[in-house]
């Protein structure tokens, strides 16, 4: 017994660090200390033990010493173990950081007794310090934040502060900065809310960083546009933590609307008489397009607060009796309660005095740009009788065409486009509907609406650019693929004359042409080297030919299965990354069916079908079938130590969490 004792004060004086002993009954004093605590702070056993005071407090830091007493005060309370960090100051002067943790007991006299061990955590500390000061001068910002559900934050930069406009809390206000602090997803516009979780769920689950844009709200309601990183790694207690680098790009990202939304402002000017912009974030409202005659004019491109510009001007020129009536039209839109009906933009129909001090009739359009800016777009209505003949006429122009298509079966659709560029199918063969991305059943209450065009065309096979190009120049040529036969098919699409006033609907219709031609796989070569290009853009060839991949989600769904590097990628996790904001449920899959099947078609087009491996419903690449820079570049051969130049699947942003990976490698 006496040999184990022994070793035991052997362990306690040379093996656990900074070892001793606490009493707690008044006054609160060490009645043993360990070799190696003596050996840390320079002190002997004898300076360290009194009966009737504690010495071992001389040695805190003077400004640690409220501290250090606090968590002395909490240990003597119960039972338990506390941990606490602060300063020390050697005997020679020296200044070290320690964690002291005390687990509490009483003895068999009832008295509560702390066993305490100390780690010297200084260097932890000074990294910190170094981190801190890094962190405080890049003109970045930065944060870390916990793991959890609702993730807090614990540390947040001087630069993230400024980018988010937090205000200096004052006494008796609330503290901003410590609301969000208790969870970041108040700083998350709530659209962003869903990806962004999705993003920390998958850097979590990976544990490499992933790299994007995305809008945060600032304290002050307005929006800020950022690009960034996150990283999940451990902090210095050992806890698991994300953090995020952030760059602020708002000005560029407004620049870019501004090209954008010109554009737009451009084709709109055709339609309408006069054009105000809504921006709620600055709460303002300005004239953007009107007549020469217009009293607008003198105001126009300068922004006015909503609602000084809304009652002298909008509300003031109506007629009296719809003053009411307008204002609450107006005050509903700015408090974000307006919704339009039927898929149908917010819209409102009133008179008002014109530039020659007549009562015209006017229709009203908020059209949205993004989640702040709208354009209100006004026109004069037609008399009543100039209204019903137009309307006679589109009657009998619709039946017309429902006539004509209904006498053909394959590969058909026609399609209203009114003159807001707002979108209603007439009719659409079977096949024609896949085309648009649409099954049978959500096609048909589409023909009982209209639709914006950017969002009716949004999971076609084809470009919104290239259906606004057919409304340009009138004619068209699109690519589709017909599920039933699986074959490529080409559908014409011919586009009604604009007509001069621009208030009249036109029309379009698609009907079937001539498929492709002579099969490709006569001009390849008998042996076709499959050769991928994943450094930079990605692309396939197939000896010297590029694949035209005529489907931008087939071509997706490859690079994933070369990203994965041979292994199975499941339907569910394919969905997830073609289209990262939408849930994986029956649409969805039926979507993916369609795209893998696709991809399936353009690999038979080239006669390569064989790369590609399905089982079950999962995918994947068949590596030693292709030859590939990534793969090139991994094997670590000193031949291809040079392929890889910083970029890496450029089309995509899910290729960040590799490309992270090649980075550090």
């Amino acid at each position: 017994m006496d040999s184990v004792m022994n070793n035991a004060e052997e362990i306690l004086d040379r093996q656990v660090c900074g070892f001793h002993r606490y009493v707690f009954s008044s006054p609160v004093h060490l009645d043993y200390v360990s070799q190696n605590l003596c050996e840390l702070t320079g002190m002997t056993k004898k300076a360290l033990l009194d009966g009737e005071k504690d010495h071992y407090l001389k040695l805190v830091h003077p400004a640690d010493r409220d501290k250090y007493s606090d968590f002395i005060h909490r240990a003597a309370q119960k039972e338990q173990t506390v941990t606490c960090e602060y300063r020390i100051v050697k005997k020679n002067g020296t200044v070290i950081s320690v964690r002291d943790t005390v687990t509490t007991c009483r003895d068999e006299n009832g008295n509560l007794t702390g066993y305490s061990v100390l780690a010297d955590i200084t260097e932890i500390r000074n990294e910190n310090r170094d981190l801190k000061f890094l962190n405080e001068t890049i003109p970045c910002g930065f944060l870390r934040y916990t793991c959890e559900k609702q993730p807090r934050i614990t540390y947040i930069n001087p630069k993230m502060i400024e980018l988010l406009r937090f205000p200096e809390a004052k006494e008796g206000e609330i503290d901003y900065l410590e609301m969000y602090k208790s969870n970041i997803f108040l700083m998350i516009p709530m659209e962003e809310r869903r990806r962004f979780s999705k993003y920390l769920g998958r850097v979590y689950s990976s544990e490499t960083p992933i790299a994007g844009d995305m809008s945060l709200l600032r304290c002050d309601g307005t929006r800020a546009h950022i690009f960034g990183w996150v990283t999940k790694s451990v902090n210095e207690h050992g806890e698991e933590e994300f953090q995020s680098v952030c760059m602020d790009v708002t000005e560029r990202y407004r620049a870019k609307k501004s090209v954008e939304s010109k554009r737009y402002l451009k084709a709109l000017e055709d339609v309408y008489d006069k054009i105000f912009e809504f921006n709620l974030d600055a709460n303002t409202v300005k004239c953007l397009y009107c007549g020469e005659k217009s009293s607008f004019k003198q105001f126009e491109n300068i922004a006015m607060q909503i609602d000084d510009a809304l009652e002298k001007w909008l509300i003031a020129a109506a007629a009296p009796q719809q003053q009411e009536t307008i204002r609450r039209f107006f005050n509903d839109f700015c408090q974000r309660r307006l919704q339009g009906s039927d898929g149908k933009p917010p819209q409102i129909t009133y008179s008002a005095l014109s530039y020659d001090n007549a009562v015209k009739k006017y229709t009203g359009t908020f059209i949205k740009v993004d989640e702040s800016v709208s354009f209100f777009c006004c026109r004069e209505v037609k008399d009543a009788e100039e209204t019903m003949a137009l309307k006679e006429e589109n009657s009998q122009l619709k039946e017309k065409m429902r006539d004509l298509v209904m006498q053909f079966s394959d590969g058909l659709a026609a399609f209203e486009i009114s003159p807001e560029g707002m979108v209603k199918p007439l009719y659409a063969s079977e096949n024609v509907c896949e085309f648009f991305g649409y099954t049978k059943e959500e096609w048909l209450p589409l023909t009982e609406r209209f639709t914006p065009l950017e969002n009716f065309v949004a999971y076609s096979d084809a470009a919104y650019e290239d259906f606004a190009e057919l409304l340009r120049t009138g004619e068209a040529e699109f690519t589709y693929f017909d599920y039933k036969t699986e074959s490529e098919q080409k559908i014409k699409a011919i586009c009604s004359v604009k007509e001069p006033s621009s208030k009249t609907s036109r029309y379009v219709m698609l009907y079937a042409v001539e498929g492709k031609g002579a099969d490709l796989k006569q001009s390849l070569s008998e042996k076709r080297t499959v050769s991928i290009r994943t450094f930079g853009y990605f692309d396939v060839f197939v000896g010297d030919i590029p694949i035209a991949f005529r489907n931008k989600k087939s071509k997706e769904l490859f690079a994933l299965l070369v990203d994965r590097k041979g292994g199975f990628v499941t339907s569910d996790e394919a969905i997830s990354f073609l289209w990262e904001d939408e849930p994986a449920n029956a649409l969805t899959l039926a979507r993916y069916r369609k795209v893998a099947l696709r991809l399936k078609s353009t690999l038979e087009e080239y006669g390569i079908s064989d790369i590609v491996e399905a089982v079950d419903g999962k995918r994947r690449l068949v590596m030693d079938k292709v030859d590939c820079d990534l793969y090139n570049y991994l094997s670590g051969k000193e031949e291809y130590t040079q392929l890889f130049k910083g970029s890496y699947l450029t089309n995509y942003s899910w290729g960040e969490v590799t490309l992270g990976e090649l980075l550090t490698k």
